[in-house]
Protein backbone atom coordinates (compact mmCIF):
# COMPACT_ATOMS: atom_id res chain seq x y z
CA UNK A 1 0.00 0.00 0.00
CA UNK A 2 1.28 3.46 -0.82
CA UNK A 3 0.21 6.86 0.42
CA UNK A 4 1.90 8.81 -2.35
CA UNK A 5 3.10 8.06 -5.82
CA UNK A 6 5.78 9.28 -8.16
CA UNK A 7 6.46 8.53 -11.80
CA UNK A 8 9.85 7.04 -12.57
CA UNK A 9 11.74 5.72 -15.54
CA UNK A 10 13.57 2.89 -14.19
CA UNK A 11 6.77 -7.33 -12.95
CA UNK A 12 -8.29 -34.00 -12.55
CA UNK A 13 -11.32 -31.78 -12.70
CA UNK A 14 -11.84 -28.37 -11.30
CA UNK A 15 -15.09 -29.15 -9.54
CA UNK A 16 -17.07 -26.40 -7.84
CA UNK A 17 -15.39 -23.26 -6.51
CA UNK A 18 -14.45 -23.37 -2.83
CA UNK A 19 -15.03 -19.85 -1.46
CA UNK A 20 -15.03 -21.02 2.17
CA UNK A 21 -11.91 -20.07 4.15
CA UNK A 22 -9.26 -22.76 4.54
CA UNK A 23 -9.11 -24.78 7.72
CA UNK A 24 -7.03 -23.36 10.56
CA UNK A 25 -3.75 -25.08 11.30
CA UNK A 26 -0.09 -24.61 12.22
CA UNK A 27 1.96 -21.66 11.01
CA UNK A 28 3.19 -22.28 7.49
CA UNK A 29 6.61 -21.39 6.08
CA UNK A 30 8.20 -21.77 2.62
CA UNK A 31 9.20 -25.39 2.20
CA UNK A 32 12.39 -24.58 0.29
CA UNK A 33 15.17 -22.83 2.27
CA UNK A 34 16.16 -19.44 0.88
CA UNK A 35 12.94 -18.96 -1.11
CA UNK A 36 11.45 -16.32 1.22
CA UNK A 37 11.43 -12.69 0.09
CA UNK A 38 10.15 -10.11 2.60
CA UNK A 39 7.93 -8.24 0.13
CA UNK A 40 5.98 -11.42 -0.62
CA UNK A 41 4.06 -11.12 2.66
CA UNK A 42 3.34 -7.39 2.35
CA UNK A 43 3.16 -6.46 -1.33
CA UNK A 44 3.50 -2.86 -2.49
CA UNK A 45 0.08 -1.59 -3.48
CA UNK A 46 -1.59 1.77 -3.89
CA UNK A 47 -3.73 2.97 -0.96
CA UNK A 48 -5.24 6.10 -2.46
CA UNK A 49 -6.35 6.91 -6.01
CA UNK A 50 -3.27 7.94 -7.98
CA UNK A 51 -2.61 11.37 -9.44
CA UNK A 52 -3.56 10.63 -13.04
CA UNK A 53 -1.49 12.19 -15.82
CA UNK A 54 -0.47 11.29 -19.35
CA UNK A 55 2.93 9.57 -19.36
CA UNK A 56 5.34 10.77 -22.01
CA UNK A 57 6.33 8.56 -24.91
CA UNK A 58 9.83 8.36 -23.44
CA UNK A 59 8.45 7.10 -20.11
CA UNK A 60 6.23 4.49 -21.76
CA UNK A 61 9.16 3.30 -23.87
CA UNK A 62 10.93 2.04 -20.74
CA UNK A 63 9.98 -1.55 -19.94
CA UNK A 64 10.03 -2.66 -16.29
CA UNK A 65 12.90 -5.07 -15.57
CA UNK A 66 12.35 -8.80 -15.48
CA UNK A 67 12.02 -10.65 -12.18
CA UNK A 68 14.95 -12.51 -10.71
CA UNK A 69 15.31 -16.17 -11.74
CA UNK A 70 13.16 -18.34 -9.47
CA UNK A 71 10.94 -15.47 -8.31
CA UNK A 72 7.80 -17.36 -9.36
CA UNK A 73 8.87 -20.89 -8.49
CA UNK A 74 6.03 -22.94 -7.02
CA UNK A 75 7.25 -23.25 -3.43
CA UNK A 76 4.63 -24.74 -1.15
CA UNK A 77 4.03 -23.35 2.33
CA UNK A 78 4.33 -26.19 4.84
CA UNK A 79 4.37 -26.63 8.64
CA UNK A 80 7.68 -25.53 10.10
CA UNK A 81 8.35 -29.05 11.38
CA UNK A 82 8.05 -30.44 7.86
CA UNK A 83 10.39 -27.77 6.51
CA UNK A 84 13.05 -28.20 9.19
CA UNK A 85 12.84 -31.98 9.11
CA UNK A 86 12.73 -32.12 5.30
CA UNK A 87 9.82 -34.55 5.62
CA UNK A 88 9.39 -36.73 2.53
CA UNK A 89 5.67 -37.43 3.09
CA UNK A 90 3.79 -35.07 5.39
CA UNK A 91 1.49 -36.46 8.05
CA UNK A 92 -0.04 -33.02 8.62
CA UNK A 93 -3.54 -32.14 7.50
CA UNK A 94 -3.32 -29.17 5.15
CA UNK A 95 -5.55 -26.08 5.14
CA UNK A 96 -7.00 -27.21 1.79
CA UNK A 97 -7.23 -30.91 2.67
CA UNK A 98 -10.88 -31.43 1.74
CA UNK A 99 -10.64 -29.42 -1.46
CA UNK A 100 -7.52 -31.28 -2.59
CA UNK A 101 -9.02 -34.68 -1.72
CA UNK A 102 -12.14 -33.84 -3.74
CA UNK A 103 -10.12 -32.57 -6.71
CA UNK A 104 -8.02 -35.75 -6.79
CA UNK A 105 -11.05 -38.03 -6.43
CA UNK A 106 -9.97 -39.30 -3.00
CA UNK A 107 -12.26 -40.10 -0.05
CA UNK A 108 -13.12 -36.69 1.41
CA UNK A 109 -12.67 -36.72 5.18
CA UNK A 110 -10.41 -33.72 5.72
CA UNK A 111 -7.71 -35.83 7.36
CA UNK A 112 -4.30 -36.58 5.92
CA UNK A 113 -3.60 -40.26 5.22
CA UNK A 114 -0.75 -42.16 3.59
CA UNK A 115 -2.87 -42.56 0.44
CA UNK A 116 -3.63 -38.83 0.42
CA UNK A 117 0.05 -38.01 0.73
CA UNK A 118 1.02 -40.28 -2.16
CA UNK A 119 -1.64 -38.79 -4.45
CA UNK A 120 -0.80 -35.19 -3.54
CA UNK A 121 2.92 -35.84 -3.95
CA UNK A 122 2.32 -37.25 -7.43
CA UNK A 123 0.42 -34.10 -8.43
CA UNK A 124 3.10 -31.84 -6.91
CA UNK A 125 5.88 -33.65 -8.77
CA UNK A 126 3.96 -33.46 -12.04
CA UNK A 127 3.44 -29.69 -11.65
CA UNK A 128 6.90 -28.79 -10.32
CA UNK A 129 5.73 -27.82 -6.81
CA UNK A 130 8.48 -27.99 -4.19
CA UNK A 131 8.82 -29.62 -1.77
CA UNK A 132 6.71 -32.46 -3.15
CA UNK A 133 5.90 -33.79 0.32
CA UNK A 134 2.15 -34.34 0.00
CA UNK A 135 1.02 -31.38 2.11
CA UNK A 136 -2.28 -29.89 0.92
CA UNK A 137 -1.18 -26.26 1.06
CA UNK A 138 -2.16 -23.04 -0.74
CA UNK A 139 0.24 -23.44 -3.67
CA UNK A 140 -0.99 -26.95 -4.44
CA UNK A 141 -4.63 -25.86 -4.26
CA UNK A 142 -4.03 -22.75 -6.38
CA UNK A 143 -2.30 -24.87 -9.02
CA UNK A 144 -5.25 -27.25 -9.10
CA UNK A 145 -7.60 -24.30 -9.60
CA UNK A 146 -5.53 -23.06 -12.54
CA UNK A 147 -5.23 -26.50 -14.16
CA UNK A 148 -8.97 -27.07 -13.84
CA UNK A 149 -9.82 -23.69 -15.38
CA UNK A 150 -7.53 -23.72 -18.39
CA UNK A 151 -9.95 -25.31 -20.85
CA UNK A 152 -12.89 -23.04 -19.99
CA UNK A 153 -12.43 -20.61 -17.07
CA UNK A 154 -16.00 -19.34 -17.41
CA UNK A 155 -17.68 -22.75 -17.44
CA UNK A 156 -19.85 -21.72 -14.49
CA UNK A 157 -20.91 -18.52 -16.27
CA UNK A 158 -19.95 -16.23 -13.39
CA UNK A 159 -18.32 -13.62 -15.63
CA UNK A 160 -20.90 -11.83 -17.82
CA UNK A 161 -20.52 -12.35 -21.56
CA UNK A 162 -20.39 -9.10 -23.51
CA UNK A 163 -19.45 -8.30 -27.13
CA UNK A 164 -16.59 -6.10 -25.88
CA UNK A 165 -13.56 -7.11 -23.80
CA UNK A 166 -14.24 -7.93 -20.14
CA UNK A 167 -11.45 -8.56 -17.62
CA UNK A 168 -12.83 -11.27 -15.32
CA UNK A 169 -11.52 -11.38 -11.72
CA UNK A 170 -12.57 -14.53 -9.86
CA UNK A 171 -11.78 -13.98 -6.18
CA UNK A 172 -13.07 -17.43 -5.19
CA UNK A 173 -10.48 -19.24 -7.31
CA UNK A 174 -7.89 -16.43 -7.39
CA UNK A 175 -7.84 -16.41 -11.20
CA UNK A 176 -8.18 -13.71 -13.82
CA UNK A 177 -8.75 -13.81 -17.56
CA UNK A 178 -10.08 -11.60 -20.37
CA UNK A 179 -12.92 -12.62 -22.63
CA UNK A 180 -14.54 -11.02 -25.66
CA UNK A 181 -17.91 -12.55 -26.20
CA UNK A 182 -17.38 -16.21 -25.35
CA UNK A 183 -13.79 -16.25 -26.54
CA UNK A 184 -11.01 -16.12 -23.94
CA UNK A 185 -8.33 -13.76 -25.27
CA UNK A 186 -6.04 -13.80 -22.21
CA UNK A 187 -5.46 -16.29 -19.40
CA UNK A 188 -6.59 -17.67 -17.15
CA UNK A 189 -3.65 -16.79 -14.89
CA UNK A 190 -3.20 -16.98 -11.10
CA UNK A 191 -3.50 -13.81 -9.06
CA UNK A 192 -3.51 -12.49 -5.50
CA UNK A 193 -6.34 -10.23 -4.30
CA UNK A 194 -7.01 -8.23 -1.15
CA UNK A 195 -6.56 -9.42 2.41
CA UNK A 196 -9.16 -9.11 5.20
CA UNK A 197 -10.24 -5.47 5.75
CA UNK A 198 -8.67 -4.56 2.39
CA UNK A 199 -10.68 -6.75 0.04
CA UNK A 200 -10.65 -6.20 -3.69
CA UNK A 201 -13.94 -4.46 -4.45
CA UNK A 202 -16.56 -6.45 -6.35
CA UNK A 203 -18.81 -5.36 -9.21
CA UNK A 204 -18.37 -3.58 -12.54
CA UNK A 205 -15.47 -1.19 -13.18
CA UNK A 206 -13.50 0.32 -16.07
CA UNK A 207 -9.79 0.65 -16.69
CA UNK A 208 -9.38 4.39 -16.11
CA UNK A 209 -5.57 4.77 -16.07
CA UNK A 210 -2.62 2.72 -17.31
CA UNK A 211 0.83 3.47 -15.89
CA UNK A 212 3.58 1.10 -16.98
CA UNK A 213 6.21 2.27 -14.48
CA UNK A 214 4.08 3.03 -11.43
CA UNK A 215 5.88 3.24 -8.09
CA UNK A 216 4.90 2.79 -4.44
CA UNK A 217 6.78 5.45 -2.49
CA UNK A 218 5.82 4.02 0.91
CA UNK A 219 7.77 0.83 0.14
CA UNK A 220 10.04 2.45 -2.46
CA UNK A 221 8.97 -0.46 -4.64
CA UNK A 222 7.70 -0.81 -8.21
CA UNK A 223 4.16 -1.67 -9.28
CA UNK A 224 4.92 -2.60 -12.91
CA UNK A 225 2.25 -2.52 -15.61
CA UNK A 226 -0.35 -0.93 -13.33
CA UNK A 227 -3.86 -0.72 -14.78
CA UNK A 228 -6.20 1.09 -12.36
CA UNK A 229 -9.88 0.19 -12.31
CA UNK A 230 -11.28 1.24 -8.89
CA UNK A 231 -9.69 4.08 -6.93
CA UNK A 232 -6.27 2.83 -5.89
CA UNK A 233 -6.99 -0.77 -6.92
CA UNK A 234 -5.23 -1.98 -10.04
CA UNK A 235 -3.87 -4.96 -11.88
CA UNK A 236 -0.08 -4.90 -11.47
CA UNK A 237 2.93 -7.16 -11.27
CA UNK A 238 4.91 -8.09 -8.16
CA UNK A 239 8.47 -9.36 -8.02
CA UNK A 240 7.79 -12.46 -5.92
CA UNK A 241 5.37 -15.29 -5.31
CA UNK A 242 1.67 -14.47 -5.45
CA UNK A 243 0.84 -17.68 -3.58
CA UNK A 244 0.99 -16.37 -0.02
CA UNK A 245 -1.29 -16.74 2.98
CA UNK A 246 -1.55 -12.94 3.23
CA UNK A 247 -3.43 -11.11 0.47
CA UNK A 248 -2.67 -7.79 -1.17
CA UNK A 249 -3.86 -4.38 0.02
CA UNK A 250 -6.69 -4.59 -2.52
CA UNK A 251 -4.88 -4.70 -5.85
CA UNK A 252 -4.88 -7.70 -8.18
CA UNK A 253 -1.27 -8.90 -8.02
CA UNK A 254 0.12 -10.81 -11.00
CA UNK A 255 3.36 -12.42 -12.05
CA UNK A 256 5.34 -10.02 -14.22
CA UNK A 257 5.07 -11.97 -17.51
CA UNK A 258 1.28 -12.17 -17.02
CA UNK A 259 0.97 -8.47 -16.14
CA UNK A 260 3.06 -7.56 -19.19
CA UNK A 261 0.81 -9.57 -21.50
CA UNK A 262 -2.35 -8.20 -19.87
CA UNK A 263 -0.98 -4.67 -20.43
CA UNK A 264 -1.07 -5.32 -24.17
CA UNK A 265 -4.57 -6.82 -24.09
CA UNK A 266 -6.53 -4.26 -22.07
CA UNK A 267 -7.19 -0.71 -23.21
CA UNK A 268 -8.43 2.35 -21.37
CA UNK A 269 -12.19 2.12 -20.64
CA UNK A 270 -12.25 -1.67 -20.99
CA UNK A 271 -14.66 -3.27 -18.52
CA UNK A 272 -13.59 -5.19 -15.41
CA UNK A 273 -15.92 -7.51 -13.51
CA UNK A 274 -14.96 -8.75 -10.02
CA UNK A 275 -16.88 -11.31 -7.95
CA UNK A 276 -16.51 -13.75 -5.08
CA UNK A 277 -14.25 -13.68 -2.03
CA UNK A 278 -10.62 -14.58 -1.45
CA UNK A 279 -10.44 -17.72 0.73
CA UNK A 280 -9.69 -16.55 4.26
CA UNK A 281 -10.58 -12.91 3.52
Amino acid sequence: MALAVVAVLPVGSAGAAEPAPPAAGPELVPGVPGSYRPWQSDPPDQALPPAVYRPTAAEDAVEPPDAEPGAYDLVELVPIGDAVGKVACSRSTGPYQRQVERWLGLPVDGKQSAADCRAVRAFQKQRGIKPANGFAGPVTWATMQLVGARRNPNAAGRCPVRPQRVACVDLDRQLTWVQKGRKVVFGPVPMRSGRPAHATRTGWFRIYWKHKNHWSTLYNSPMPYAQFFSGGQAFHAVYGSIHTTVGSWGCVNLRLPDARKLWGVLKKNDRVYVWGRRPGA
